[in-house]
């Protein structure tokens, strides 16, 4: 029998051996490990609300709420300036096999007592909120293309065979542009935190040439990001990847991975180095796929968002959905149920079968 329990946390040391012992037991991705749920979770969970899920003594799932307000976010603290770095592949950390079932029971358990926040959800997780909230009100779906890079290999092994013929033309023309291209990985905490450094620096000068803040503009990102690689990298779990062409540097990707999967997360690229044919994203994003393709990972993924390069070197998409759950008598979900009338497709009600 499963029992599931709603609490407090006294100790997030403690927290994190449990969540990391799980994690060996569930197929999580790398936004539900405690590498990311535990950076500074002391300074983001200011009142946080553990879910737990146990199956005779045996921990099967995990979930951290923080509440603001009359709220609760799930692996968030519901505040813009501590949730800069921004979450998605977000879930309930549940044991592999049975991750639809404790999902719901998870969400169940508080879903019926306040509203919660579930941002950058996949599929799952939505269909677990429908089932176990009165009312969903699914506020946006954005896309996150990928590269399967196992379709790639079990079809011909060459990448750019499967991309349109303009793809492929501005690649070429791109890469010779810079050529020769080559890749240089962090392997150390120091040449990661320099690097994310320089990386910040390319990223904030073509944002802020834009008329754009970004994203490390909030102090906060680049705190969390530092305390992030302190302990992820060690175990490979971040990839901080330097790209360069004739020796000056195109760009530098910021990519995480786990369990086969690499997520480019963020980016900063040298535009003032180029010109004509060069495009320093798609030069930097190709070499880390042929990167990834010989790393053996099975995927590449861009994360959410349909810009138009992501489209353009992609083969395959997934959605992320931001949504909220609570019970029927949730004054801010009736709300967005008298919205939907406006716009029906927002609004999702739990089905009674």
């Amino acid at each position: 029998m499963t029992d599931i329990t709603v609490g407090r946390v006294a100790d997030f040391a403690e927290l994190g051996l449990r969540w990391r012992e799980l994690e060996t037991r569930a197929d999580a991705s790398f936004f539900q490990s405690w590498h990311w749920v535990g950076c500074l979770a002391a300074e983001r969970f200011t009142d946080p609300v553990l879910v737990q899920a146990t199956d005779r003594g045996r921990v099967v799932a995990l979930a951290l709420f923080n509440r603001a307000g009359r709220r609760l976010f799930l692996h968030e603290s519901g505040l813009p300036s501590l949730d800069c770095p921004y979450i998605e592949q977000n879930g309930v950390l549940a044991e592999a096999g049975r991750s639809a079932e404790l999902e719901t029971a998870c969400l169940r358990a508080v879903a019926g007592r306040c509203d919660i926040v579930l941002s950058g959800t996949g599929d799952a997780t939505l269909a677990a909120a429908r089932a176990a909230a009165g009312l969903v009100r699914l506020r946006r779906t954005q896309g996150a293309p990928f590269v399967d890079l196992r379709a790639v290999r079990a079809a011909s092994g060459d990448y750019l065979a499967g991309l349109s013929a303009n793809t492929r033309q501005q690649l070429r023309r791109s890469d010779r542009h810079y050529a020769p291209v080559s890749i240089e990985r962090a392997e150390s905490v120091p040449a990661a935190h320099a690097m994310l450094d320089q990386m910040a620096e390319l990223h904030q000068a073509a944002w802020v040439a834009r008329g754009k803040p970004g994203s490390f503009a909030e102090p906060f990102f680049a705190r969390f990001h530092r305390a992030l690689i302190e302990t992820a990298l060690p175990e490979q779990k971040v990839a901080l990847l330097r790209i360069l062409g004739g020796g000056s540097v195109i760009g530098i990707l910021y990519n995480f991975a786990c369990r086969g999967r690499m997520l480019a997360y963020q980016s900063g690229f040298n535009y003032a180095a180029g010109r004509g044919s060069a495009k320093p994203g798609m030069t930097c994003h190709h070499a880390a796929i042929r990167y990834a393709m010989a790393q053996q990972f099975d995927t590449y993924e861009f994360l959410a968002g349909e810009d138009r390069y992501k489209r353009s070197l992609a083969n395959a998409i997934a959605a992320q959905h931001w949504a909220e759950a609570g019970p029927l008598w949730s004054p801010r979900l009736l709300a967005g149920w008298l919205a939907s009338l406006r716009c029906p497709t927002i609004f999702i009600r739990r089905s009674r079968d």
